[in-house]
């Protein structure tokens, strides 16, 4: 019996089998030469060229992921880097501000060190701790007291010259009064020919008045004018200030006489308070009296 078709398939698999025998020895052939002459590198190059375009396509999406990432950690390393710069700027610039501040009160110590050796008798620095708001009041609160054996209407220098005195005393602390104040007085002599006189303060930290001088008097801008140590408050022959201005008034007794002090009055930090001999011998004689009595 034939199977119908039966002919038809064994030529179609005859056929597919010769195709692929064709097929296989094509392709060795074409190894062969390729791999002793090289004759399909030009084919492949063109197929390259063919394909270039389809990997880009597929490898696009990973290399923008790729790229994406690193600029976007890039970034954020570079924003924390700068905020961390910015910080420690910050940082530097407060220290170098508070270096200039300690530099600038090393200056001033200094000075103070400097002006408490020519001084001659016994000081102690002290800080001021408050200033009074009122501007019809020029007072400040230092912090030295009973306990540093500070005395009420006790002199105050600065590194320039005669600050103010002693008002009020407390346990650790004391008010003192510039010199500038307008309740204030201080007995003077013209450094020049020793003319004597009184410096009463206007209010202003930068002007004194000499109203107590007569059209007469031996006085000129530039003179300096120096404690008298009349009255006993301040010693003698410290600075008080520089006559500015001389206005002599025809039909009027008295010449109107402006000076700038010689304290940094509305500058200074810190003061020195004063004792003269005179104080110390003031201060030790009740207890060489009571220890007398004994």
């Amino acid at each position: 019996m034939n199977v119908p078709g039966g002919t038809g398939g064994g030529r179609a698999a005859t056929s597919l089998g010769a195709r692929f025998l064709l097929l296989s020895v094509v392709s060795l052939a074409l190894m062969v030469l390729d791999h002793r002459d090289d004759h399909l590198s030009r084919l492949r190059q063109a197929f390259s060229v063919l394909v270039y375009p389809i990997q880009m396509s597929v490898n696009l999406p990973f290399k923008t992921w790729q790229w994406a990432s690193t600029s976007l950690a890039d970034r954020a390393a570079l924003l924390s880097e700068n905020a961390e710069l910015k910080a420690e700027q910050l940082s530097y610039n407060v220290r170098l501000q508070r270096m200039a501040a300690l530099e600038a009160e090393n200056t001033r110590l200094r000075a103070i060190l400097d002006s408490s050796a020519r001084v001659g008798d016994r000081v102690l620095v002290a800080q001021i701790l408050a200033v009074d708001l009122d501007p019809y009041r020029q007072r400040f609160w230092i912090n030295r007291g009973l306990g540093d054996g500070v005395f009420v209407g006790q002199a105050l220098l600065d590194a320039n010259g005669v600050a103010g005195q002693i008002v009020r005393v407390e346990a650790f602390t004391s008010e003192a009064v510039l010199i500038s104040d307008a309740d204030h007085a201080v007995p003077v002599s013209v450094n020049r020919n020793g003319l004597r006189t009184i410096v009463v303060g206007t209010g202003d930290s930068g002007r004194l008045s000499l109203p107590y001088l007569t059209n007469s008097a031996d006085i000129v801008p530039g003179d300096l004018l120096v404690s008298s140590g009349l009255g006993g408050v301040f010693p003698s022959g410290y600075p008080v200030g520089w006559v500015l201005d001389v206005h002599r008034r025809p039909g009027q007794s008295f010449a109107e006489v402006i000076a700038e002090p010689a304290a940094e009055l509305d500058r200074d930090r810190e003061v020195l308070l004063v004792w003269t001999p005179e104080d110390i011998e003031q201060k030790e004689e009740p207890t060489s009296l009571a220890e007398a009595e004994q």
